[in-house]
């Protein structure tokens, strides 16, 4: 990296705590409009925020949106774009190695020991829900540990991202976990007609209850 880029906003945005789960995309595609396509309806001052993010230096005119209010508008076209970028051969390179390194963090079901996770979204429409992470060998969501994480809008790695990097690369994909947690005990497994004759037993009859 340059020192031009170490200045850059995208290489910026991407080192601020709590945007870990982010990568540095790539201004050849930025700039390529057939990329940015239907963006400018989801994201307000979408010009002058696109000028943040490629560091083009235009000016700032009489009519300029207050600074924190274009850093914002900036910050959400930048997740909307990494959305659609890191579903590119190069993108998925680049989140490869986050998730090989276990940057998204890890499953925390026991029985997945370790198994580092992806970003997902439930929604891939801005604004309705928060990343959450998808373990690939119990095929389960959780929210991310971190709060500074759990903030992060979804939309911004979209609903099939951890699907199309395993179908890019099947050699990555762990395999599904077999190993099943079992109520026991004293040592026996529980059947489920326990827990229906325990609720048969503690509920109580209604109205009177004859003494004799």
């Amino acid at each position: 990296m340059t020192d031009s880029d170490e200045g850059a906003w995208i290489p910026w945005f991407c080192k601020q705590r709590g945007n870990e789960f982010f990568c540095a995309i790539d201004e050849d595609y930025i700039h390529d409009k057939f990329n940015l396509n239907f963006l400018d309806s989801n994201v307000s001052n979408y010009r002058r925020a696109l000028e943040v993010i490629l560091d083009l230096d235009t000016g700032s005119g009489s009519d300029a949106p207050p600074e924190i209010e274009l850093e914002q508008c900036a910050e959400k076209l930048y997740g909307l774009i990494h959305a659609r970028f890191i579903l590119t051969n190069r993108g998925i390179e680049l989140m490869l190695e986050k998730y090989q390194k276990s940057a998204f963090g890890i499953c925390p079901r026991v029985f997945c020991q370790r198994q580092p996770v992806l970003p997902i979204g439930l929604s891939d429409n801005p604004g309705e829900d928060m990343v959450r992470i998808f373990c690939p060998k119990c095929n389960d969501v959780y929210v991310p540990k971190s709060a500074r994480h759990a903030a992060i809008d979804g939309a911004f790695f979209g609903t099939g991202f951890p699907h199309m990097l395993f179908m890019v690369k099947p050699e990555v994909r762990p395999k599904r976990t077999k190993q099943r947690f079992v109520p026991r005990l004293y040592g026996f497994k529980i059947h489920q007609m326990a827990y229906r004759s325990v609720d048969a037993n503690i509920k109580m009859p209604q109205g009177d209850v004859d003494s004799n």
